[in-house]
């Protein structure tokens, strides 16, 4: 869980996750939306993959992201059990 609070700590990848909720997107397209170098979004995308909030399915030479609903799930559901008490 430690990951996916790091992971949405940082502004770059909460922008890469709102374009991915707009629809899927190959590396090179989510690239092309940021002015930092192709190495960096890279990373970021990293990051994003080991916390489990985006997909990473390769689809020929290109790698295809999109959001993991399941963990959101999984988070909102955890934290709802505190709005109990």
């Amino acid at each position: 869980m430690n990951t996916f609070f790091k992971a949405l700590n940082d502004p770059t990848r909460r922008e890469i996750l709102e374009l991915l909720n707009k629809g899927d997107r190959t590396a090179g397209e989510i690239a092309d939306q940021f002015s930092m170098s192709k190495p960096s979004i890279s990373h970021h995308l990293d990051l994003l993959k080991q916390a489990g909030l985006v997909i990473c399915v390769r689809e020929g030479q290109f790698q295809k992201y999109s959001i993991n609903t399941t963990i959101f799930d999984g988070i909102v559901k955890w934290m709802m059990q505190f709005n109990n008490k």
